[in-house]
């Protein structure tokens, strides 16, 4: 699966920071909904002996979002639809809940079967959604996104990301994003990574005001 072009950074029109809604176009496969996502990653410049002691991993930060009324964090993920394909449904999802674009894996980290948050205590297949998950190196971070009044977006560690996560499927996906990068590492080149701001600035979880209008996705 080849990994969209590249393409210059356009400025934002108000069709584009409008997020899709609905589920009319929407894929099934059986009783599954078919979800599609990634990990947004920079691996930092080198700055001395220091950083090139410590390889890519050392080096990897992976960006995560918060969700209403909750301390853990996700990454972007959503519905993926009939009019695009799964790696395009995965860089929709990024700029749409995390606000970056970037270059996508070719390969994806793996898939996962999880149940949609609001059907987490259900029984059976109700909600069950299949997950795929890509890497992707980000090379823009914008300051207006689609949904950032429901998810703000924080920088952290790989190894830190480990204990923010929610769900046991997003550590697999970590441990995905490292072994790929591992195998990659020889061929790998580092881009100059979007300006990062201090990762405490850019967390935020919604007051419950805020919260009220947001809707749960999978």
């Amino acid at each position: 699966m080849a990994p969209p072009a590249s393409s210059s950074p356009s400025p934002l029109t108000p069709a584009m920071v409008c997020a899709r809604q609905g589920r009319l176009r929407q894929r099934y496969e059986g009783c599954y909904r078919l979800v599609s996502g990634c990990v947004p990653y920079v691996v930092k410049e080198d700055a001395g002996e220091k950083s090139c002691q410590q390889g890519v991993l050392g080096r990897l930060q992976v960006l995560m979002i918060s969700t209403p009324k909750r301390s853990d964090l996700i990454f972007p993920k959503g519905g993926w639809e009939d009019d695009e394909s799964i790696d395009e449904a995965a860089c929709r999802e990024a700029f749409e809940e995390a606000g970056v674009k970037g270059i996508i894996s070719a390969t994806p980290l793996g898939e996962w079967i999880f149940k949609s948050k609001s059907k987490q205590n259900s029984c059976g297949l109700q909600g069950a959604c299949k997950g795929f998950m890509f890497g992707l190196q980000v090379t823009e971070l914008v300051e207006i996104w689609p949904e950032q009044v429901t998810h703000g977006r924080r920088w952290v560690p790989v190894e830190e990301a480990y204990g923010l996560c929610r769900y046991d499927w997003m550590r697999e996906a970590l441990d995905k994003l490292k072994e790929q990068l591992l195998f990659e590492s020889n061929e790998f080149r580092p881009l100059p990574s979007p300006e990062l701001v201090d990762s405490s600035s850019l967390f935020m979880v919604m007051p419950p005001a805020a919260a009220e209008g947001a809707v749960a996705l999978c």
